[in-house]
């Protein structure tokens, strides 16, 4: 996400699974600097989001890269991974 000179990333869910669940958000930034938040998802059928702070842009938003991951609660090694989805660049129009 861009607005003006800041960089974010963002990520929309709704849980529809009855359990709360788990969810780590990573913006990854020119030079390899990541930032990443953590955020639960209550186990109820109404729409949220979970987002990274603001930064001030380091570059052109195609530099930058965003994964999204969601899992059960529980211990990390026996949670199962749900969904894992990241952000791509598209691709140039084919003249």
């Amino acid at each position: 996400m861009t607005d003006g000179r800041d960089t974010w990333s963002r990520s929309y869910y709704r849980n529809t699974t009855g359990s709360e669940l788990r969810s780590v958000l990573t913006l990854m930034e020119p030079g390899g600097r990541t930032v990443e938040v953590r955020c639960t998802v209550g186990a109820q059928d109404e729409p949220g989001l979970c987002e990274t702070p603001r930064h001030p842009s380091l570059a052109d938003v195609d530099a930058y890269t965003a994964v999204a991951e969601y899992a059960g609660r529980g211990p990390v090694e026996e949670a199962p991974l749900l969904l894992r989805a990241g952000s791509h660049r598209a691709w140039p129009a084919s003249r």
